[in-house]
């Protein structure tokens, strides 16, 4: 359950002075002035306490399948991300080739408040209202997205110097992670509710109760992605994850890359091997006509 504080403020009242004169008359009572909002609520928020300990130095990405026997898939699963968006094969050509299926995304994003966590891994924004993402005929819904810098995937070896994920759960369970790359370029004004209440100790959370994030303008204009199966880039790294990356990068100043880094940096899992799996990139022919 959420914590939420009151805040009230005194009520001030005149004093009466006794003296030999004639009493002055006595003042209208004044209605109390509301406290102006915060924008944000800050609470800390603790990690379960059996959780296993991992990290991106001493425990880092190289020991996560041996921390934990619920970590194992990080050091023995195949499927693995992030990868090297290298050498992906058009939609139509994979069609051909492999058992990919073309399928359009239908994302349905919108305004809402939310929570700003400071996991100790990333930066977490939670959505709890049911944001949806559709591939073909299948359905999810947003549960949170959160930053890497730099980021994660690689495009062609090039590493960007931020990504966001996205991440979807379906009914049955499955996830869907949609990424999208940052390059430095000019300010993006989506990311100020977020960046001006940026939790900047570990467990730390910020709730938005007075403002509001347009989720769709966190991604960029058309809608071309890299797609294939993977995993969670964090422990426990489970597989069987569709991943939608968007081929077209959207911009943050470096004033606001560097906002990022002051919180966090360094937390990208280096790159997985494809492993012969279907790498296929979708809507070249919108993002081209744009």
């Amino acid at each position: 359950m959420r914590a939420w504080w009151l805040v009230s403020s005194a009520l001030a009242f005149p004093l009466a002075v006794a003296g030999c004169s004639k009493p002055a008359p006595e003042a209208p009572p004044q209605a109390a002035t509301p406290p102006a909002a915060p924008a944000a609520v800050k609470r800390a928020v603790k990690p379960p306490a059996d959780a296993p300990h991992w990290d991106y130095e001493a425990d880092g990405p190289a020991k996560w399948g041996s921390l934990s026997p619920a970590f194992a898939a990080c050091g023995e699963g195949k499927h693995q991300s992030p990868i090297d968006l290298h050498g992906a094969k058009p939609a139509k050509l994979a069609q051909l080739l492999t058992s990919f299926r073309p399928a359009e995304l239908r994302v349905v994003h919108h305004e809402h408040m939310a929570d700003v966590v400071n996991t100790g891994h990333s930066v977490q924004v939670n959505a709890p209202n049911g944001d949806t993402l559709a591939v073909g005929e299948e359905k999810f819904v947003l549960l949170q997205y959160h930053f890497h810098s730099p980021s994660e995937h690689h495009v062609d070896g090039r590493p960007y110097p931020a990504e966001m994920h996205l991440v979807h759960k379906a009914a049955d369970g499955r996830l869907a992670v949609i990424g999208v790359l940052f390059e430095e370029g000019a300010a993006n004004p989506s990311l100020d509710p977020i960046w001006a209440n940026l939790p900047t100790a570990k467990g730390e959370e910020s709730h938005l109760a007075h403002l509001k994030v347009n989720v769709d303008d966190l991604l960029p204009v058309s809608r071309a992605s890299y797609r294939y199966t993977g995993s969670l880039t964090t422990p426990p790294c489970s597989e069987d994850v569709t991943w939608i990356v968007m081929s077209t990068p959207v911009t943050m100043s470096a004033e606001q890359l560097a906002q990022l880094r002051r919180v966090l940096v360094g937390n990208n899992r280096p790159v997985q091997p494809l492993n012969r799996r279907a790498l296929v990139v979708e809507g070249v022919e919108e993002q081209v006509a744009r």
